[in-house]
C-alpha cells in the first residue's frame, strides 16, 4: 500500500484529492494538511507513515517553495507538486522540482476532472519507487553539508565525487563517433533538472544545435527555458517555427505543440507545428527523433532522458537506421525508468550513462 500525504490549504481541494487519489485500491491517503507547517508537524512525528506527499505551491504561513525545503533537509520523500497554470506557478514549479521535488502535475480539476485523477494516480505509484532512493540521496547531501560546515576548506577541497560504472552489465554498446551538429533531446517525468543539468554544463562555443522535446504544459515551457537561458552558458529560447540552425543554442519545444525539422531546399529549419494532432503526448519525442534521423541521419545525437511511458521509441529507431547515434540515462539516476528503458530494451542505445556523464559526451560527441 503506498501511503500519501495531501498538503493544500483549501478543504475543497483536500477532499477532492483524497477522493480521486483513492480510487486506485494500491494508493491510500493517510493524512492531510492545511499547510507547510502543518504537513511538517505530521510527517516529522511519524516519518515512516508516508511514502509521498502532494504539496500545493501556494499556501498562507509557509509555502510549498519553503516547506519543500525543510522536507528535504530533515525528512526527504517523494513530492509532488500541485501547481497552477500560470506563468508564476509555472516558475515557482521549476523552482521547486530544483530543490527536490521529483515531479508536478498542473491544477486542471475543474476541466477534465477524470483526467486530472489518472493522472495523479499514475504519478504517485510511479513517485513511491524512488522513496529509497531520495531518502538515500537527500540523507547523504545533508550529511555532507553538515561535514563540509565543520571541515576547514582547506581540508575539504580536492575530494571528488569518484567514479560510475554508468553502463548495464552486459549491453552491447558502441562508441558513438563524431563530429556531430544535431543534438536531439527527449524527456518527461523527472526532465527539468536534468536537463538543466546538462545543458548548464555545455560550453558557450558548443558547435552544435540542440532541439529538446520536453512534455510539459503550454503555460510551462517559456518560463522553462528562460530560466535556462540564465544558467546556461549556450544560448536558450522557446523555439518557433521555421528558426535556424544556431550553433551553442537550445530550442525548447512550446508545449502543446511539437518540434522537429524539415528542409527549406538545401538547409535544415526547425519545424514547430501541431501535426500529428492525435499523438498522446505534445510535443511528441517520436516526431523530434524520427524527422532528425530523416532528414539529418549521421549529423545527429539523440538522448533519451527519464520519463514515463514509452515515447520516443519508434523515432529512436528511424534515428538510429539513418546512422544517428543514441545515448540513454542510465535506472539509478532517472526519475522514472520509462522512456529511457524502452530504448535500451530494443537494443537502440549505443551507450548508457549516468545524468551527471551526459553533458561531457555530448561535448566529446559533438566535437569528435
Amino acid at each position: 500500500m503506498i501511503r500519501v500525504i495531501v498538503v493544500d490549504d483549501s478543504l475543497f481541494l483536500r477532499n477532492s484529492l483524497v477522493s480521486l487519489i483513492q480510487q486506485d485500491p494500491e494508493i491510500k491517503v493517510v493524512a492531510t494538511a492545511r499547510d507547510g507547517l502543518d504537513a511538517l508537524k505530521k510527517i516529522q512525528a511519524a516519518p515512516e507513515d508516508f511514502d509521498v506527499v502532494t504539496l500545493d505551491v501556494e499556501m498562507p504561513h509557509l509555502n510549498g517553495i519553503e516547506t519543500l525545503k525543510r522536507l528535504m533537509a530533515t525528512v526527504p520523500l517523494p513530492v509532488l507538486m500541485i501547481s497552477s497554470l500560470t506563468e508564476e506557478g509555472a516558475e515557482t514549479t521549476l523552482k521547486a522540482l530544483e530543490l527536490g521535488a521529483l515531479d508536478f502535475i498542473p491544477k486542471s480539476l475543474e476541466k477534465d476532472k477524470e483526467a486530472f485523477g489518472k493522472e495523479i494516480r499514475q504519478k504517485i505509484k510511479s513517485l513511491s519507487r524512488r522513496k529509497v532512493f531520495v531518502r538515500l540521496k537527500y540523507g547523504l547531501r545533508n550529511k555532507k553539508n553538515e561535514k563540509a560546515a565543520a571541515t576547514p576548506l582547506s581540508s575539504a577541497a580536492g575530494h571528488g565525487k569518484g567514479g560510475k560504472n554508468a553502463q548495464i552489465a552486459d549491453y552491447p554498446t558502441t562508441p558513438c563517433k563524431g563530429p556531430r551538429d544535431l543534438v536531439v533531446i527527449g524527456v518527461s517525468t523527472g526532465g527539468p533538472p536534468v536537463v538543466q543539468k546538462i545543458l548548464s554544463a555545455l560550453p558557450e562555443n558548443l558547435q552544435a544545435c540542440i532541439l529538446v522535446a520536453q512534455h510539459m504544459p503550454p503555460a510551462f515551457t517559456g518560463p522553462f527555458a528562460r530560466r535556462l537561458d540564465v544558467v546556461c552558458k549556450i544560448h536558450v529560447s522557446e523555439a518557433v517555427d521555421g528558426d535556424r540552425f544556431e550553433r551553442g543554442h537550445a530550442y525548447i519545444c512550446p508545449g502543446g505543440k511539437h518540434i522537429g525539422i524539415r528542409m527549406r531546399g538545401a538547409l535544415p529549419e526547425i519545424a514547430v507545428t501541431t501535426e500529428p494532432k492525435e499523438a498522446l503526448y505534445k510535443p511528441t519525442v517520436n516526431v523530434l527523433m524520427g524527422t532528425a534521423g530523416k532528414f539529418m541521419g549521421r549529423r545527429t545525437l539523440g538522448i533519451m532522458l527519464t520519463g514515463m511511458g514509452s515515447d520516443g521509441i519508434e523515432g529512436a529507431r528511424i534515428l538510429k537506421e539513418n546512422g544517428g547515434c543514441l545515448i540513454a540515462q542510465d535506472e539509478a539516476s532517472c526519475v522514472v525508468y520509462g522512456m529511457n528503458k524502452a530504448v535500451i530494451d530494443a537494443k537502440l542505445a549505443n551507450v548508457i550513462l549516468d545524468a551527471d556523464e551526459i553533458a561531457q559526451a555530448v561535448i566529446s560527441i559533438v566535437h569528435g
